[in-house]
């Protein structure tokens, strides 16, 4: 079954990709990056990005419990979130999305005009209630658990395969 993706489609010749400055893309993440190959292969991604994007690491340094904690660290996410943005957690239970439908998602909120989309990566004990209530997509890359550096560098890689799609470039294999 053959799927066609009809997008409204604005080309830049400066950057050879799709009007990159419209949205902003911000990856909010709980714990520190560590040098090691997943966060060279998030680094390497997030650098082929047509579009502009930020990236704040959060953390709770005091000792607290587990439910505690997972609260406290939803707070630290939804204060960093951008004015207006688009949501996105990472949660295991969310939407099984496929390459190309995330690209039609970005693209669509794109081309709607939305300033920014944030991606949250909650801590060890997953997004508190409110991060999920705030969520306008939760997006699951599985249900197996995954080590947070490595969510990182498959997030990377979907956006940048998401505007590999958008812009035409021959990445995208489906």
């Amino acid at each position: 079954m053959e799927r066609r993706i009809l997008l409204k489609v604005r080309h830049s010749v400066s950057t050879g990709y799709l009007d990159a400055e419209r949205m902003r893309i911000a990856v909010l993440a709980i714990g520190k990056g560590r040098d090691d190959p997943a966060m060279r292969l998030f680094n390497d991604y997030m650098r082929r990005l047509p579009w502009p994007y930020d990236i704040r690491e959060l953390q709770e340094k005091r000792p607290l419990k587990a439910t505690q904690l997972k609260a406290r660290e939803a707070e630290l996410l939804l204060g960093a979130i951008p004015e207006h943005a688009m949501t996105v957690a990472l949660d295991s239970g969310g939407n099984m999305l496929s390459s190309e439908d995330l690209a039609c998602r970005l693209g669509g909120w794109r081309d709607d005009g939305v300033a920014s989309v944030a991606f949250l990566i909650g801590g060890a004990e997953g997004h508190g209630d409110k991060v999920l209530k705030r969520a306008d997509l939760r997006l699951s890359f599985g249900v197996m658990t995954w080590p947070h550096m490595l969510i990182r560098a498959m997030l990377a890689e979907q956006l940048w395969r998401s505007a590999s799609i958008l812009s035409g470039h021959p990445y995208h294999r489906a």
